[in-house]
């Protein structure tokens, strides 16, 4: 189970919020995209209105 802290997470919401990746480019394994949502949420990045 991934968590806020892990360093996957912290990697992922990174990159996407830095534009490397999209929200829908997570890998759905485990709950690593939940916790990535709920953590790009915090930050105020809208995962359902995504643009290239």
């Amino acid at each position: 189970m991934f968590t806020d802290s892990s360093v996957i997470v912290k990697a992922w919401v990174t990159m996407v919020i830095a534009g490397t990746y999209q929200y829908q480019d997570v890998p759905n394994v485990s709950n690593l995209r939940e916790v990535v949502e709920r953590k790009l949420t915090q930050a105020g990045y809208d995962t359902q209105n995504e643009s290239a």
